[in-house]
């Protein structure tokens, strides 16, 4: 049985999913990496499945890898926080799933990555990625993660653009 089968919802009960919350602080200013999904093209972060052998946060920092080419490193050993959503499924089917959201604080991105031409990707500031996400849950994480990003400082060079 696939991990995506075993995650699936039994019994009314939400899937799970792990997703990153991407980051970098330019000249002191916390911008936050967002992308479009690829059936609805809504603006979200990168998410995934469950994987085998991976723990939950290596999970979310593949995802980014796959979703949006980020290479960075996951901050703490446990999720920010969590949030909902409605997956649309083959054949006009639903399933809930609980998102578990880890900080990925961005070292750099990849010139290519695997979902590049699937997704629009872009660097946005709190305020505008809380107005562009189209889930509540997820707008009050990224408000809530701030504080806890601005504390750990910077790490990326204050020059140092990236594609998106």
């Amino acid at each position: 049985m696939s991990e995506q089968v075993k995650a699936r919802t039994e019994g009314g009960r939400a899937t799970l999913q792990f997703a990153a919350l991407p980051f970098r602080i330019v000249s002191g200013a916390v911008e936050i990496l967002i992308i479009t999904s690829r059936e609805t093209q809504r603006w979200i972060i990168p998410k995934g499945w469950p994987i085998r052998g991976l723990r939950p946060r290596d999970v979310a920092a593949r995802e980014a890898l796959e979703e949006a080419g980020l290479v960075g490193t996951i901050v703490g050993k446990r999720a920010i926080g969590s949030y909902h959503y409605r997956k649309r499924l083959p054949g006009n089917q639903e399933t809930l799933c609980r998102v578990k959201v880890f900080l990925l604080r961005v070292d750099h991105q990849l010139d290519s990555w695997r979902e590049e031409d699937q997704r629009e990707c872009r660097w946005v500031t709190p305020r505008k990625a809380v107005q562009l996400v189209d889930d509540g849950e997820l707008a009050e994480i990224i408000r809530a993660a701030i504080p806890a990003i601005r504390a750990l400082g910077p790490k990326v060079d204050k020059g140092m653009r990236l594609p998106c």
